[in-house]
């Protein structure tokens, strides 16, 4: 069992300064804005479609191709990347999903929009292989649960703030508007890592032999690459289409950005209360989240037509997905402990190929059948993601 499994900090544990808390702060942020480059498009699919000429499914290639790139980024640039300054690093993807945001804001047409894209799912895949083991650097061990749980509360922060407001932005503005607003905050948050997180030196060079052998000998990390795809794509496949779904079940276009709120509350109240609960109670946690997903797509799959309760539905399910993140990356850690970074790296590669995958199959499924069809799909897959994890331990 290592530390970082059932550590109750108390008096006798060395506590983290608040320095140290802020330099967690300042990576949630990227966190923050990484996310909500890569996730924005789902409020906005319907206007970008129609404006640059294409169907809401094919829209949705904006989420999937920027996963896809992102699935091998995370791995390449891990390695690439193996001997430079941490915090040098994530300033560099700061100041690269700017760019891309700013790109994607003055794209013409499709084409153009999807090779802006390409740029965000670089700078995600660097900047997660990075950020999702980084609390092991930042804070004292016995509180890396609660930090991780703070990095990656800028997903929920991105649901509950990015993704709506972008929505709202894009509404009333346009979209473009949106994502050029996107692309100054990215300048924001260079500037907050800049200044609050300290010199990372490199621990050591990742090798891609490294990283093979991991998946081949490590029977929890390959667990947890089955889990992430499972949770995950199960997810994606649906909430990428939620709009669309929404608006099937009679829901008006302009409760769309309240309810992605409602949701995007759920998910981070979810994710920062949930870092002693993962601390103590891995599994459980992760069967329960898986159930509370997959019970939330087959509530919605039933046609919720009124607002009220579609935002009881959201909530069932950004709770579970609220712990996913955390959940999945502590049961890496505990796998691969002395290997964090490694870990990290295959954990964002799957992530990102999930999002891809999710994103692509229900974009097909949308335009060739009913909405709730791909709520379904998401449903199904979290049940065996569920009985996985109720058999093994990430040890």
């Amino acid at each position: 069992m290592t530390t970082l499994e059932r550590v109750r900090p108390d008096a006798a544990v060395e506590r983290p300064t608040v320095k140290q808390w802020l330099s967690v702060a300042a990576v949630a942020l990227g966190v923050f804005i990484v996310i909500t480059a890569e996730m924005l498009p789902v409020g906005l699919l319907t206007p970008i479609g129609a404006d640059l000429g294409v169907s809401t499914g094919v829209a949705g290639l904006m989420i999937t191709v920027p996963g896809l790139v992102a699935a091998v980024a995370a791995p390449v640039s891990t390695v690439l990347t193996g001997r430079a300054d941490r915090r040098r690093v994530l300033l560099a993807l700061a100041a690269l999903v700017a760019f891309a945001n700013l790109g994607s804001a003055l794209a013409t047409d499709f084409g153009l929009m999807l090779a802006a894209r390409i740029l965000v799912g670089i700078s995600i895949g660097g900047f997660w292989s990075i950020a999702g083991g980084i609390a092991l650097r930042l804070v004292p061990e016995a509180y890396v649960p609660r930090a991780t749980a703070l990095v990656y509360g800028g997903i929920g922060a991105a649901t509950v703030l990015g993704i709506p407001a972008g929505t709202f932005i894009g509404g009333h503005l346009g979209w473009r508007a949106a994502l050029a607003a996107l692309a100054a905050l990215s300048l924001a948050v260079f500037a907050a890592i800049a200044a609050l997180v300290p010199k990372l030196p490199s621990t050591g060079a990742v090798r891609f032999a490294s990283l093979t052998r991991m998946v081949r000998a490590d029977r929890g990390v390959l667990v947890g690459l089955a889990l992430t795809f499972l949770i995950v794509s199960g997810h994606f496949v649906a909430y990428t289409y939620i709009r669309a779904i929404l608006n099937a079940n009679g829901i008006a276009e302009t409760a769309v950005s309240g309810l992605l709120m409602v949701f995007g509350v759920a998910a981070l109240l979810a994710t920062l209360s949930s870092g002693r609960l993962i601390g103590s109670h891995l599994r459980p946690t992760l069967v329960g989240l898986a159930t509370a997903m997959s019970l939330g797509m087959a509530l919605m799959s039933f046609a919720v037509g009124d607002v009220f309760t579609a935002a009881a539905v959201l909530v069932l399910w950004g709770i579970g997905y609220g712990m996913v993140s955390p959940a999945v990356q502590t049961w890496y850690l505990r796998a691969a402990p002395c290997e964090a970074e490694a870990a990290t790296s295959l954990n964002t590669m799957m992530f990102n190929l999930s999002i891809a995958t999710g994103s692509f199959v229900g974009g097909l499924v949308l335009d060739a059948a009913a909405a709730r069809t791909v709520l379904w799909i998401g449903a199904l897959l979290l049940v065996p993601a569920a009985l996985l994890v109720s058999r093994t331990r990430p040890e």
